[in-house]
């Protein structure tokens, strides 16, 4: 339950890149994403981090966030991801606020995340979306025998994939690094 090495490489480049001062993180777990994301804000940058629960951010990430003494760049927001994002979206300062977001939260809702993450990040700003290659299964052709987890998983990733190749307010990348990551630069602001 923790996003690979080059990955975090990956994520610290991008939100060093685009000077990210503002981030959000859906889908924490165990925390070694947003522990990335924290040690490459600047001193006073923050990142949101949403969870269902607290368990495993508790138990591994926060302890490791303050050994790296970044403890105080992370706002943790413990709940249903679209529920914590839809607060975020009430309060009128957040809309265009963030620089950066990543998601690793439940892959049946990555398009319903797309539209309000939209609305969340800024003109220029970053959107990176985990596993989104499933193990390959989102490539598979179709009757390829698979669980129903991985059927449901790979039909939402493909959903998410069509949804932002479309999108004329987004550019988008899909890379092959861990489970596959797709970024999209927001080309459009709300």
């Amino acid at each position: 339950m923790a996003s690979p090495a080059d990955e975090m490489q990956l994520l610290d480049m991008l939100v060093k890149m685009i000077g990210a001062r503002n981030a959000i993180e859906v889908g924490v777990v165990t925390g070694n994403s947003l522990l990335a994301t924290a040690l490459a804000l600047p001193d006073d940058g923050k990142v949101v981090a949403n969870n269902r629960d607290r368990r495993g951010y508790d138990g591994v990430g926060r302890p490791a966030i303050a050994k790296a003494g970044v403890a105080h760049k992370v706002v943790f927001r413990e709940g249903v991801a679209l529920d914590v994002l839809d607060q975020l979206l009430a309060a009128e300062e957040n809309v265009g606020r963030f620089d950066f977001a990543f998601v690793d939260a439940d892959k049946a809702s990555y398009v319903s995340y797309h539209e309000r993450l939209l609305r969340l990040v800024r003109l220029g700003g970053l959107v990176v979306y985990d596993n989104t290659l499933w193990g390959g299964a989102v490539a598979l052709p179709p009757g390829t025998p698979m669980s129903a987890m991985d059927r449901r998983v790979a039909a939402a990733i493909r959903e998410l994939n069509a949804v932002v190749a479309a999108d004329p307010r987004v550019e988008g990348c899909q890379l092959r690094i861990a489970d596959g990551v797709t970024i999209y630069l927001a080309l459009q602001s709300f």
